[in-house]
C-alpha cells in the first residue's frame, strides 16, 4: 500500500465516522425533548466540526484553519453560557 492510498483510506474513514456522528447529533437536536438536550447536542456538533477541522489540518499539514477553530470554540462556549442563563432564569 502506498502512502497516498493509506491517506485516502484514512480520509474516507474520518469522513464516514464524523458524518454518522453528525447525523445522530442533528437527530438529537431536532427530537429534543428539552432545551438542555438540544443545547448539549449543539455543543457536540460544534465539537465534531472542530475535530474535522483539526483532522484536516493534520492530514494536509497546515495551520491556516486555526483561527476558525478558535472562533467556533468561542461561539460554543458563549452559546452554552447563554442557554444556561436562560434556563436558570426560566426555572426561578
Amino acid at each position: 500500500m502506498t502512502p497516498d492510498m493509506v491517506k485516502a483510506v484514512l480520509i474516507g474513514a474520518i469522513l464516514v465516522v464524523f458524518a454518522i456522528a453528525a447525523a445522530l447529533t442533528i437527530v438529537r437536536i431536532v427530537v429534543g425533548p428539552s432545551i438542555l438536550d438540544r443545547a448539549v447536542a449543539s455543543d457536540v456538533l460544534l465539537t465534531e466540526v472542530l475535530c474535522v477541522l483539526g483532522a484536516e489540518m493534520v492530514i494536509n499539514q497546515h495551520t491556516r484553519t486555526l483561527p476558525v477553530m478558535l472562533i467556533i470554540a468561542a461561539v460554543g462556549v458563549f452559546g452554552s453560557i447563554a442557554v444556561a442563563r436562560f434556563v436558570a432564569r426560566r426555572d426561578q
